[in-house]
């Protein structure tokens, strides 16, 4: 049985499912293939197939008992349920309203991300995806669209400059109707994948930082600029955050099911404390450290809006935007001469290869190096 696989993939013909079987040239394998039941050729995916039955697959198990390994990774789906992820309510999604003429995401897939536990922010860039693409194709349906309808679609976005980024995600919304929500595993896995590029983070000097923090309209909007930059918060970590996170006798702060559903915890300032404790006295908040009006979360584009305000009044050039100042709190951390590894754990990275980045940014690191043109 050595060097003798079969791997098989779902296939899919005028909506009717077909297992695919995938193997290298071999004369004993291409024989035995063909006196499988109902067995056809494919010249669009070059492989030989046959009706997705229980019995078919029986079949081709007994059939090559002995004889190849029979990889399944591509054809029975992985269970990725986050059983520890928070709920996610999908029911604003099914029940807001569409400009007329355009398609909205069908219930079956609102309900299998809801099952499936994903994160707010992704279910929001899935659902925005994927009716981009249900949109480019409405007159069709989507279970007749094949390998060379996406990649068309895929070099649309290509042309209209969408980045890398981008691309990958409207792949990974796309997949996840056929793969997820059909339970067709793998179907596409002839699609390419962009090159993920690797940008250097932007940062600001501590001097712009707190110019920012200054030119803050008010307490509320400074405490907020602080908390991003001095404990090196994503946005949306900012606006989960509850006023029993803030630990002032063991100055940290509790971060709960960031990006991963992982808790950790950061740094907290002393002068951010004091801060935070006259916020508080003035504000009251009730549920969350930061709340709008009537006593709901406060939105991420509030926040985006403040720092944004910020930064004119403190006449920064520069586009400066929330997650700037985690770039900054790193980079100017490593400066300092702070361990990688606990910036890693501060920043809440699975690995230190993703913090490495800040090495290309952090200034202390050419300052022992002579210019030339100094010399």
């Amino acid at each position: 049985m050595e060097n003798k696989y079969i791997t098989l993939k779902h296939l899919m013909f005028q909506q009717r499912k077909y297992i695919g079987l995938q193997f290298y040239t071999d004369k004993v394998l291409l024989a035995m293939v063909k006196e499988l039941p109902d067995v056809e050729w494919s010249e669009e995916y070059n492989m030989y197939y046959l009706p997705n039955k229980p019995k078919n697959l029986d079949a081709i198990y007994k059939q090559f008992r002995g004889v190849a390994w029979i990889n399944c990774n591509y054809f029975f789906p992985k269970s990725s349920l986050g059983r520890d992820n928070p709920e996610v309510d999908v029911s604003s999604l099914k029940n807001r309203e569409v400009k007329e003429g355009l398609l909205s995401c069908p219930a079956s897939y609102l309900e299998k991300l809801e099952l499936k536990r994903y994160a707010k922010s992704t279910v929001n860039t899935y659902v925005c995806c994927f009716e981009a693409f249900l949109n480019h194709y409405k007159d069709r349906k989507l279970e007749d669209l094949n390998e060379l309808d996406i990649r068309a679609y895929l070099q649309q976005l290509i042309k209209q400059g969408y980045s890398n980024s981008s691309i990958n995600q409207a792949i990974n919304a796309i997949k996840f109707y056929y793969e997820v929500v059909l339970e067709m595993p793998n179907r596409f896995y002839a699609i390419e994948r962009p090159r993920k590029e690797t940008k250097l983070p932007k940062v600001l000097a501590k001097e712009e930082v707190l110019a920012i923090i200054d030119r803050a309209n008010n307490i509320k909007h400074r405490c907020i600029i602080s908390l991003l930059y001095s404990a090196g918060l994503r946005r949306s970590e900012v606006l989960e955050l509850k006023p029993e996170d803030i630990n002032g006798k063991r100055m940290v702060i509790c971060v709960r099911s960031a990006k991963g559903n992982k808790d950790r915890y950061t740094l907290l300032s002393h002068t951010l404390l004091k801060e935070l404790r006259e916020y508080y006295l003035e504000w009251r908040p009730r549920h969350y450290l930061f709340e709008g009006p009537r006593g709901e979360r406060y939105s991420a584009e509030s926040v985006t809006q403040i720092v944004r305000k910020a930064s004119k009044k403190a006449k920064i050039k520069k586009r400066v935007t929330p997650h700037m100042l985690r770039h900054s709190f790193a980079t100017h951390l490593l400066e300092a001469g702070t361990d990688l590894r606990y910036i890693q754990l501060l920043l809440g990275h699975n690995s230190t290869k993703t913090t490495e980045i800040y090495t290309h940014v952090a200034t202390n690191v050419y300052k022992n190096i002579r210019n030339p043109l100094d010399l």
